[in-house]
């Protein structure tokens, strides 16, 4: 079997130099070998995905996409950190970031997004481009004060218009004709366009992180099960780092990152998943008669709550699951959630009005809901009757939170 795949010493030895080589490199210049290992495959999301997950576990910190620093590959910057390539933005290539680099070692770095459009060659770096630079977080550092998902959805409302007045720069310069008052009209532009911007709603977590998955193949400022992890604190004990190997069942929650379907000797489906809740991922295998029963909720990047028994993997070397039950984030908070608090105080104007509109349209639920009142001088508990148990879903347990506040909406659990 050995002349079935084996090599002679001469070969053994130029690939034992090549990974002792290797091996010396990413332990003196971590930030630079991931880079460019990186760089290697970064027009393969899976394995840039890998990749980038190695680097977390090496500590090395990777910097979202930035017009000014990046470069079309992964690089380096002098405090050792990894800045993302431009090049690994879906919808640019060497074209656009060619165009984007030369009009940057030109000009210097870019002043806002009407200045990157002025600037720019648009033949190049067309709306498309813009708009994928835009979501995954490459303005940014030029973008409006605020917090990302408002930097975003300003930018992405003005885009057009940014483009627009690039486009009438350009006539003008063709044509001779100097702009207005011999300024160029994107000169204090985009103090006048993001300002005319400023009602813009903020994107969601769920809209920014979407964005970036769709631009970049991957989660970078964020986790799905960001949203959650205050409410799975309290429902569930156990994350994925925390498991060991025994005979009791332990219940997690994560996102399928990895999923394989194949079939038994007899033909039937089965699952292979790879669950993450940031703090580790584990094997999750789902055997036939559990597949059939859950396979419509078995999809990538679902968030799952997943009970089983853990055991050690003898061939990775880490834990794997084997799963018992497996339900949403939605299905096991309706299974475990037992009173919905919500905590009203005398200043509040019209609040019984405000909780009949929410709560209505969401009866019918297993949910008990309870009500704290307080004023300055008195204090009381309601609990609501039967008739206005309710379903919890993600919205209502949100329109909650907006009306009377985050700490003033309580989820008990069983």
């Amino acid at each position: 079997k050995f002349a079935g795949y084996g090599f002679n010493k001469s070969h053994s030895a130029a690939y034992a130099l090549v990974a002792y080589q290797t091996g010396w490199l990413k332990a003196h210049y971590p930030a630079e070998f991931m880079a460019s290992t990186i760089s290697s495959d970064m027009d393969k999301t899976d394995k840039v995905v890998t990749f980038i997950d190695e680097c977390r576990a090496l500590s090395l910190e990777l910097l979202p996409p930035d017009v000014n620093l990046g470069q079309f590959h992964f690089s380096v910057n002098q405090s050792g950190d990894i800045i993302y390539g431009l090049g690994a933005i879906k919808g640019l290539g060497e074209g656009p970031v060619g165009a984007i680099i030369v009009a940057r070692e030109e000009g210097g770095p870019f002043k806002d997004l009407f200045d990157f459009c002025a600037r720019v060659d648009g033949r190049k770096v067309n709306k498309r481009s813009v708009d994928a630079m835009i979501r995954s977080g490459a303005f940014d550092a030029i973008g409006p004060v605020g917090e990302i998902g408002y930097k975003r959805a300003v930018m992405l409302g003005c885009m057009d218009e940014a483009i627009k007045l690039a486009e009438q720069h350009e006539r003008n310069k063709v044509s001779g004709m100097g702009d207005l008052f011999g300024e160029s009209v994107v000169d204090s532009a985009s103090e006048i366009n993001y300002n005319a911007y400023i009602s813009t709603v903020h994107q969601s977590v769920k809209e920014r992180l979407n964005g970036e998955k769709d631009t970049l193949g991957l989660y970078l400022t964020g986790h799905p099960i960001d949203e959650y992890s205050l409410e799975l604190k309290k429902m569930l004990p156990n994350r994925i780092v925390d498991l060991r190997p025994g005979k009791e069942a332990d219940t997690i929650a994560g996102m399928i990152v990895g999923l394989r379907v194949l079939k038994n000797k007899r033909g039937d489906s089965f699952a292979f998943l790879t669950l993450d809740d940031k703090s580790g991922r584990i094997e999750l295998s789902v055997w036939a008669d559990k597949y059939t029963a859950y396979r419509e909720g078995l999809t990538k990047d679902a968030l799952v709550v997943v009970k089983g028994t853990v055991s050690e993997d003898s061939f990775s070397g880490g834990l794997k699951m084997v799963a018992e039950s497996i339900q949403s984030i939605y299905e096991s908070r309706c299974s475990r959630l037992r009173v919905l608090e919500v905590n009203i105080n005398s200043s509040q104007v019209n609040w019984v009005d405000a909780l009949y509109d929410t709560l209505y349209s969401y009866r019918d639920g297993n949910c008990n809901i309870s009500i704290n009142y307080q004023r300055p001088d008195a204090k009381a508990g309601l609990n609501l009757g039967k008739q206005w148990k309710i379903k919890p879903t993600d919205e209502l347990i949100k329109r909650l939170i907006n009306q009377f506040g985050e700490n003033n909406v309580v989820m008990h659990y069983d």
